[in-house]
């Protein structure tokens, strides 16, 4: 997919998922901030992908996606290095575990501002901002379709999200953006690893199952690309069919 002369903003940008979709954006051509709220694992990450891309080509900003403020620095350090914002994943996301009798409202409201209310401040930045021909990928999870216990904030928040990207598809469309979203299987990164149901047993992985950031980041580069012109308010699975045997 060609995305040259395309400006893209990744969030949670600093690893996983969301390095791999920076990495391969500035493989098709892309120019991209990276944004995230590590800054120690920001310049790692920057200087990691500069490596294989021109610098000129990487901008880092640190930014809390549920605060409004700074998803508009964001877009504005988008504008300011690139001239402009073609394309944004909102891929930052955070995960609780715990029965749900035992959670509480701040646990319910730090995973919703980050993995649904932040999608809601990019998507409005980006329809006050983006040009026509814009693109917006959010990455959503198996999750919204399918679940286990213990997950129950992080599982609503991804089911709303899909419901987000069909509403901002539809009032997109006239404004000439497109609103997409993926959800990932098992993929092979920390989150997966360290997630306490797999630790416990409580849901099984098979190998065969796991794919890897890159798969990931292919389906969200097509989205964000012009080949992917007459796809909207579509939700493309990345789960090497695991969902489909459950």
């Amino acid at each position: 997919m060609n995305l040259d002369n395309k400006s893209a903003i990744v969030t949670g940008a600093a690893g996983g998922i969301g390095l791999a979709i920076a990495r391969r954006l500035l493989g098709g051509g892309a120019s991209v901030v990276l944004a995230d709220l590590d800054d120690e694992r920001l310049a790692s990450a920057s200087a990691e992908l500069a490596k294989d891309a021109a610098p000129a080509r990487i901008a880092v900003v640190r930014c809390d996606v549920s605060n409004e403020a700074d998803v508009a620095n964001a877009v504005e350090t988008a504008v300011q290095h690139f001239g402009g914002i073609d394309i944004v994943v909102n891929n930052a996301g955070l995960m609780v575990f715990k029965p749900l009798e035992e959670q509480t409202g701040e646990d319910w409201a730090r995973i919703l501002n980050v993995d649904l209310v932040g999608a809601f401040y990019f998507i409005k930045q980006a329809f006050l901002r983006m040009k026509e021909g814009g693109a917006i990928v959010n990455v959503g999870s198996v999750h919204a379709i399918e679940t286990e216990p213990m997950v129950s904030s992080y599982a609503a928040a991804k089911a709303a999200l899909l419901s987000l990207t069909r509403s901002a598809a539809l009032e997109g469309k006239p404004k000439g953006i497109r609103v997409n979203a993926v959800l990932p299987g098992a993929i092979d990164t920390p989150m997966l690893w360290d997630n306490p149901n797999v630790r416990s047993g409580i849901e099984i992985i098979d190998k065969a199952d796991v794919g890897q950031p890159e798969d990931v980041a292919e389906v969200v580069a097509f989205l964000a690309s012009d080949s992917a012109r007459f796809v909207q308010g579509a939700s493309l699975l990345v789960d090497g069919g695991r969902l489909a045997r459950l």
